[in-house]
């Protein structure tokens, strides 16, 4: 019996894989679950010049790894699921990340998504019409007025917390209210270093979070620095001014003993 004959459109499939590898750097798996193609496109048009994004089918990926020779990339089968692609790039696997993290778009939310923020609908006017919406809208507990025979919105209302997962009601009254609540892009789900046979799993950027951290441990290291008096040219402003306040109180109450002695 002879062996099956591999077809060549999956051959040249495995035989460009390999040479990205050869090539890159660094490999990504990343989630395209709940992408929508058109976004899709565009997050790869704008890595163009910074990684070559995949969409292969998971068995052309493990033929690839398996006849690369690199024995690493045996323990990196494992994330390759469904719905993701793979980001091949000379760059580091992090600063790919922190790439994607920018790349995010808002858009529509789907049942059963996880909301990245609290979902509220500010009071105002809307562009609905009474009818079966009304009992919508009462259902999520929002409080509403009818004018110039539209819907207003009368008082802010939280309708889902950062993290829930959208219900039914919740998704139809956001989606006839044009609300964008869910961020979409390439999620990073693990790289490998290629250079420093190295897999990680956790690298999510989350460039927004190490900011605030960041102003936060600046803000306390500052308060810390002026009560210890250490002299540098982010606190001299301050302890010159502790100072100053220092030298007034002392005044006045110098001035204070000088008034009793001489009673």
């Amino acid at each position: 019996m002879k062996d099956r004959q591999i077809p060549e459109k999956k051959l040249k499939a495995v035989k460009d894989l390999l040479h990205l590898i050869k090539t890159s750097k660094s490999i990504v798996v990343v989630s395209i679950k709940n992408l929508p193609t058109s976004q899709f496109q565009l997050i790869k048009k704008s890595l163009r010049e910074k990684a070559e994004v995949k969409v292969v089918k998971k068995n052309i990926v493990i033929k690839a790894f398996d006849d690369s020779g690199v024995a690493k990339l045996q323990d990196f089968k494992k994330y390759i699921k469904e719905d993701s692609a793979l980001m091949f790039s000379k760059d580091d696997a992090f600063e790919l990340s922190a790439i994607l993290a920018r790349n995010k778009s808002k858009t529509k939310a789907k049942v059963g998504q996880e909301v990245d923020d609290d979902v509220e609908i500010e009071p105002g006017p809307t562009e609905l019409v009474p009818g079966p919406i009304i009992s919508e809208l009462t259902a999520l507990g929002l409080k509403f007025m009818i004018e110039d025979g539209k819907i207003s919105i009368r008082e802010k209302k939280k309708i889902l917390k950062k993290g829930d997962k959208v219900t039914e009601q919740a998704a139809s009254i956001m989606g006839k209210l044009d609300m964008k609540p869910v961020s979409v892009g390439l999620e990073p789900l693990a790289a490998y270093d290629i250079h420093d046979h190295k897999i990680y799993e956790d690298i999510k950027v989350d460039q927004t979070g190490i900011i605030e951290q960041m102003k936060f441990a600046a803000g306390k290291s500052l308060a810390f620095a002026v009560k210890f008096a250490y002299p540098v040219k982010e606190t001299i402003g301050f302890l010159l001014g502790k100072a100053k306040s220092h030298e007034d109180a002392l005044s006045k109450l110098i001035k204070s003993e000088e008034v009793k002695l001489e009673k």
